[in-house]
Parts: structure tokens; C-alpha cells; sequence
């Protein structure tokens, strides 16, 4: 207990950084899944294809090894093309690398959440707003968008815990995360187990503390709904 006193406050400075990427990764895949849903529920067909393309190559991949593709891959295909442009080495920071990998793998399994929440509102009502004058970026903005959230959150939740737990891979490639912080204290005092245990525990308070807010979410968007058999 003595060595989870000293190096505490660095966990919880490790916390943090683990909780800037998961909510960076999260607005980053919202993006990506929204527009892999509205690509594969459009009329162009090379839209859907490339909206099929990237969800099932991206689900069919693990998360680390895309991270180390973008880490190590991505830095020298940018260098290629800055060498190619006169310009300097560009390093990019394992934050950088981090939030884009988990925001590009995830925003593929929200692609197919957010699609089944768009299909899920009754198409009259778009079709009503198309009636009325309203464009088809107005009828997703005004009609589609506000419905579908209802839908959207339970599957939005399991995403979103899975990629809270996904950030401990962030430490692979050197992010000062919470891992990282409690790799280097087992190292430092010979006590793996009481770190790991610790980082367990404040995995488990985020995901606690996630599900109580977006079921308050859920519940929220449900207000007037009637549920079937009720």
C-alpha cells in the first residue's frame, strides 16, 4: 500500500490522459460512423461500396495491429510525401497516432449502429419533411438525427466501453497513459500486482460511472415512448 501511495497521484495523472483519448477517439469515430452510415444508406452506389469496404476490412482487423500500421506505417508514408515536398522529418506524437487509430477502428462499428438507428425511425417522416420542402441534409438533420439517437445508444454504449478498455493498447506505442504509469511503477517497486489491480479498479469506476450516465441518456430520448406490451 505504501508504493500505491507514492505513485497515486501519477495513476490519476495517467487517468486523465486515458480519458482525453477515449473522448478525442470517441468524437473522431462519431464522425467516422456517421458518415460510413449515410454513405452506405445513399443512392451512389461507389458510396456504398466504399462505406462496405471500410467496415468490413476494419472489423476484420485487430486494434493493434491497425495502431502499429498508423504509428509506424502512417509516420513514413507522411515523411514520404513531406521529403517529396521539401520539407523536414514529422514525428508523430503517440497521442496523435492514438486518437486517430481508436477513432478510425471504432467509427467502423458505429457505422453499422448508426445505420441500423437511421433505419430504425419510420421513413414517412423523412419522406414527409422532403414534402414539405426541407432538404435531404435538413431531414437528417432536423428528422433523422434527434430520432435515431434513442435507437443508437445502447449499441453507441457497448462501443464506447469497449473503447475505454481498448486505450490500454495506447501504451504500446508510448503514450503516457495509465498502463504506461503503472508499467513503470511495477518495474520501479517489484509490485506488478498491486498496479494492475489499481488500474483494474479506475477501468472500473470509468465504465460504472459511463453506463450510469448514458442509460440517463437513454432514458432521456425515451421520454413519451411507448414500450411494446407495456
Amino acid at each position: 500500500m505504501e508504493a500505491l501511495r507514492s505513485y497515486g497521484p501519477a495513476l490519476l495523472q495517467g487517468l486523465v490522459s486515458t480519458l482525453m483519448v477515449a473522448a478525442m477517439s470517441l468524437a473522431l469515430a462519431g464522425l467516422f460512423g456517421l458518415a460510413g452510415a449515410v454513405a452506405k444508406l445513399s443512392s451512389s452506389r461507389t458510396a456504398r461500396a466504399l462505406a462496405l469496404l471500410y467496415s468490413t476490412v476494419v472489423r476484420g482487423l485487430p486494434d493493434l495491429v491497425l495502431m502499429l500500421l498508423v504509428f509506424y506505417g502512417g509516420q513514413i508514408a507522411l515523411n514520404e510525401l513531406a521529403a517529396q515536398a521539401g520539407m523536414g522529418y514529422i514525428d508523430v506524437p503517440p497521442l496523435a497516432a492514438g486518437v486517430l487509430t481508436l477513432g478510425f477502428i471504432f467509427g467502423a462499428y458505429l457505422t453499422e449502429t448508426f445505420r441500423g438507428a437511421i433505419l430504425a425511425v419510420p421513413r414517412g417522416q423523412a419522406e414527409a419533411g422532403l414534402a414539405f420542402g426541407l432538404s435531404r441534409a435538413q431531414v437528417l438533420r432536423r428528422i433523422v438525427l434527434p430520432q435515431m439517437v434513442r435507437h443508437a445508444v445502447p449499441g453507441f454504449t457497448n462501443n464506447w466501453l469497449v473503447m475505454v478498455k481498448a486505450t490500454a493498447l495506447v501504451s504500446i506505442i508510448g503514450l503516457d497513459d495509465m498502463v504506461h504509469r503503472a508499467n513503470l511503477a511495477a518495474a520501479a517497486t517489484r509490485e506488478p500486482f498491486t498496479f494492475y489491480v489499481a488500474v483494474a479498479a479506475l477501468y472500473l469506476a470509468v465504465t460504472t460511472v459511463s453506463l450510469a450516465l448514458l442509460r440517463w441518456v437513454q432514458a432521456r430520448y425515451s421520454v413519451g415512448v411507448r414500450v411494446a406490451g407495456a
